[in-house]
């Protein structure tokens, strides 16, 4: 079985405290873009006997492709939601689980989440665990706070600690987008540390009402200043967008990605020479 876990970027992004169990609280925009992984499992091959026909196997074999993973087997978050689902479900047999890896990790575009909550779901379903959508959830803020959007996977508001989601209407279709990966790998513990919480000044419920083209001064991401100013080069990625003829242009998450939202079929093929870039529709 085979499933293809896609990115998102935040269409502004505040953080509005700091809880007492060391979380933030945040206000975000999640939206879901078609830049995608793969992943397939299959059982692993047995004996007679039931026993792994690969001596010394893993409960998970992990095999890797496309842009390099960074950590151990064990630090993988696809490995770790079979680990969470096998302390419910002993039942679950070992696997073996192939990620393809398209999406560039640490880019704020959620790829890691995205291949943990489409795990999640791939397992329910392969193995018939009848886990219902709010238990897929649960199962994914133990993953990460990023992980529960993957399994609504629709334009939403998150608050809490993106948690808490409420789908919205908000169609960009006729937009097309330019994601621009420039390889700077931003800490996102450092991000979080140049950030002072506080309420927006305006709720990002009423920004994203108004069209595409008054974004500019309005839709913030917290990070992004913080995060230009100790990478410079980041600002002119953001600046050539603009130029470009951009109606809107942003970071996202804690970066280091920045998109630019065109209008359809209007993309730039050659600004960005020397970055990794990705044009995508809605």
């Amino acid at each position: 079985m085979i499933v293809f876990p896609n990115c998102k970027i935040n269409l502004g992004l505040h953080i509005t405290r700091k809880r007492p169990d060391g979380y933030h609280d945040l206000e975000t925009v999640f939206y879901p873009l078609p830049l995608r992984d793969a992943i397939e499992v299959i059982t692993s091959p047995v004996s007679a006997q039931g026993f792994p026909l690969h001596q010394g196997a893993e409960d998970v074999e992990l095999f890797l492709s496309g842009l390099p993973v960074q950590g151990t087997t064990a630090d993988n978050l696809c490995v770790k939601a079979w680990h969470l689902l096998k302390k419910d479900f002993p039942q679950l047999p070992p696997i073996q689980l192939h990620l393809h890896k398209a999406i560039p990790m640490g880019a704020g575009l959620g790829g890691g989440s995205a291949d943990a909550a489409f795990t999640l779901q791939l397992l329910n379903n392969k193995f018939r665990l009848g886990l219902t959508t709010e238990q897929l959830l649960d199962y994914s803020l133990q993953l990460g706070s990023d992980c529960p959007f993957f399994i609504i996977n629709k334009p939403c508001i998150a608050t809490g600690r993106g948690e808490l989601m409420q789908a919205i209407p908000l169609d960009l279709s006729a937009w097309s987008f330019l994601l621009v990966y420039p390889a700077v790998h931003i800490n996102t513990g450092w991000a979080f540390s140049q950030i002072t919480p506080a309420p927006p000044l305006q709720p990002l419920s009423e920004i994203i009402r108004q069209p595409v083209e008054t974004w500019k001064n309005t839709l913030i991401n917290d990070f992004e200043a913080p995060v230009c100013q100790h990478h410079p080069a980041l600002q002119n990625i953001k600046e050539t967008l603009y130029t470009a003829g951009a109606a809107y242009a942003s970071m996202t998450g804690s970066g280091s990605c920045f998109y630019g939202i065109f209008p359809k079929g209007k993309v730039p093929q050659d600004l960005f020479p020397s970055y990794k870039f990705y044009i995508l529709n809605a």
